[in-house]
């Protein structure tokens, strides 16, 4: 473990060596992002620096009690009894924070809602998952972009990619990536019939310029006019923008804005989202042991959740749990279902490590 704080020491002294170097200050841009990394880091320096003195006193003591000196061996015995208590509190707080250490916990996030199978049921479904997280959003004092959204003509979603920005956005919403699968009578189901339906989430950790490369004859670039529901034309201009980015056909249309340059902007935020998304995805199927003590994984394929309205219950199925009270976790109260996620996520990691 010890290794792992003397690298984090490490980085913390090379930004106080940047923030000090000449050759930046004239970039007032750089010189921010730096200063808010070093103050992200400052309390866990702090604790880190002060575990390590704690161990290194308690080593100088057993050498003090070991140099056969009755006085001072009885001093350090009483110091280590009370050092080691202290050093006691401080790994655990330090073991949380390494296994926490996930570079994307910090970052805002791109959201994507698909209907999957259901048909109409299905497009609904979407439409209240992405209020509830707007509500969620709102509750955490975050803020919540539509980048590009495709209405059905029942009055559901057929698409919607939003951004949240905020304080620690991917270190919550990770956990929502995944399959969520519905259970309840449609209002149009004159049987009474229990439909299942399912959309799938993708929550991505957004890509900085610096984070993925983008080359532009990488992409093929198409504008068309926006249309509504059932192609309803809303627009007399060719504002709406699609990008195709060629060596991985990935396929990204924004309509939603009047200008084709706006509209441009978000399809390229999302495109270099989803490509930081798969390329991590890439390393942790490398590193499948990883892989499977992690909770958030951002696999679209696994069904992670299923809402049985009928029941009044949803259920996690990662950690096997249950909540009641559906109607107010559509609302936004998220915060019980993402603390339990949280915590064994992180006890599973630390098990790992073990």
């Amino acid at each position: 473990m010890n290794e792992k704080l003397e690298k984090i020491l490490a980085d913390y002294n090379e930004l106080e060596r940047q923030l000090s170097d000449p050759a930046n200050l004239s970039d007032p841009e750089k010189l921010t992002r730096i200063s808010k990394q070093k103050s992200e880091m400052e309390n866990d320096v702090e604790k880190i620096r002060r575990f390590l003195q704690i161990e290194k006193t308690i080593a100088e003591n057993r050498d003090l009690i070991s140099s056969g000196d009755d006085e001072l061996s009885e001093i350090a015995e009483m110091e280590i009894h009370e050092l080691e208590s202290e050093r006691e509190n401080l790994k655990k707080e330090i073991e949380m924070l390494l296994i926490s250490a996930d570079p994307n916990d910090k970052k805002n996030v791109i959201v994507e809602i698909r209907p999957a199978a259901g048909g109409d049921e299905s497009e609904l479904f979407a439409s209240e998952i992405f209020r509830m997280y707007s509500h969620f959003a709102e509750n955490q004092g975050w803020r919540l972009e539509i980048l590009s959204a495709q209405n059905s003509s029942g009055g559901g979603l057929k698409y919607i990619a939003f951004e949240i920005r905020g304080e620690k956005v991917y270190s919550k919403m990770k956990y929502e990536s995944g399959v969520h699968r519905v259970q309840r009578v449609p209002e149009t189901e004159k049987s009474g019939r229990i439909h299942t339906s399912t959309i799938t989430v993708a929550v991505l950790p957004e890509a900085e310029e610096n984070d993925i490369e983008i080359k532009p004859q990488d992409l093929r670039i198409d504008v068309f006019r926006s249309s509504g529901p059932g192609g309803q034309s809303v627009n007399t201009t060719d504002s709406a923008v699609r990008i195709t980015h060629l060596p991985t056909g990935m396929t990204v249309s924004c309509q939603d804005e009047k200008s084709q340059l706006k509209n441009k902007a978000k399809a390229i935020a999302i495109l270099r989202s989803r490509l930081l998304a798969a390329e991590e995805e890439r390393k942790q199927k490398e590193s499948s042991d990883v892989r499977r003590s992690q909770i958030g994984t951002g696999d679209r394929s696994e069904k992670i959740r299923t809402y049985n309205f009928p029941q009044d219950r949803i259920t996690d199925h990662r950690i096997n749990q249950s909540w009641h009270g559906i109607p107010k976790i559509l609302n936004g109260d998220l915060s019980p279902i993402i603390s339990a996620l949280t915590s064994e996520d992180q006890k599973r990691k630390l098990s790992s490590t073990e």
